[in-house]
């Protein structure tokens, strides 16, 4: 099977570990960089068995070209909650999704959402792959000062700026923490501006963006999540299996993989309560092998 793929990652390329865990399944991969600044370029030669793009809208749009020019499979993935998505382009996913031969979701609850409207293409649910053993075996290191880990995107539906307002209130219990905001976004000065007027600044770190949490995860006492809504929740996996406990509402894979679900309301007592207790993280949450994700991703393309 030779497969053509169109990414909104850079790095999915020779090297990355899931593209050679893809590309070790078919005869070929192409991958193809598609987003702003990247719009145009020539399709790689040859003829190609599946075309599969990572969303069902822009890169989905252009996919669904590209394989009605050719001939090629159409396969679609979908990596966010549809019911998040503004009505014209909630329209637009519907739209590309029902000319789809294939549909790769990342969770059962997506998969719910497709078969709710009507996508009559066989839907195959695959999370994003993680080596769990990699971080299982993280190790705790001392350190002298609780801290709350938060990781993503410093934009809007992450609520970065709750992440803020739950370590004034732990620290107005008496509890000596401190916040570690590792990523980057476009709220990035107005989080740092709302740590000054909190009188936070000495206890919230900026590391910027890291790609390697394993650091940061050894001397977190707990994660929290705040975002409004998640597809699947990969930061969220990687800490339970760290041993770290997870703070989130009900969003995404939380429940399932084990975190402390809660109403955003209650998110500030659960965390002083997890700081309080000393409890620690389990991912309750079976996830494939490589070897059994490589073979279930090619499963997902028919």
């Amino acid at each position: 099977m030779r497969v053509l793929m169109i990414t909104g990652d850079r790095n999915f390329k020779p090297g990355n570990q899931r593209y050679d865990l893809q590309r070790a399944q078919v005869e070929e991969l192409a991958s193809i960089y598609w987003g702003w600044g990247h719009l145009f370029f020539k399709l790689p030669k040859g003829r190609f068995d599946v075309i599969t793009a990572q969303d069902p809208l822009l890169r989905g749009a252009f996919a669904r070209r590209v394989a009605k020019k050719t001939g090629a499979r159409l396969n679609l993935q979908i990596h966010t909650d549809l019911s998040a998505l503004p009505w014209l382009k909630r329209r637009w996913a519907m739209f590309n999704l029902r000319k789809a031969d294939s549909v790769r979701v990342v969770s059962e609850k997506i998969k719910q959402q497709v078969e709710d409207i009507g996508i009559k293409a066989p839907t195959h649910v695959l999370p994003i792959y993680i080596d769990v053993e990699k971080f299982r075996s993280i190790e705790c290191k001392p350190h002298a000062q609780k801290t709350i880990l938060w990781l993503g995107r410093f934009e809007p539906e992450k609520d970065p700026l709750c992440a803020l307002l739950v370590l004034q209130k732990v620290r107005e219990v008496g509890i000596d923490a401190r916040l570690v905001l590792l990523g980057t976004g476009s709220l990035e000065k107005f989080l740092r501006a709302e740590t000054v007027r909190l009188s936070l600044t000495d206890h919230v770190k900026f590391p910027g963006w890291k790609s390697d949490t394993a650091p940061y995860l050894a001397v977190a006492d707990v994660v929290l999540c705040t975002s409004k809504h998640e597809s699947w929740g990969a930061s969220i996996v990687e800490a339970l299996a760290a041993g770290v406990p997870v703070v989130a509402p009900d969003i995404g894979i939380a429940r399932e993989a084990g975190a402390i679900v809660v109403p955003k309301d209650k998110i500030a007592e659960a965390v002083i309560d997890v700081l309080k207790s000393n409890k620690k993280g389990e991912l309750k949450l079976k996830l494939p092998t490589a070897e059994e994700w490589a073979k279930a991703w090619t499963q997902s393309l028919i």
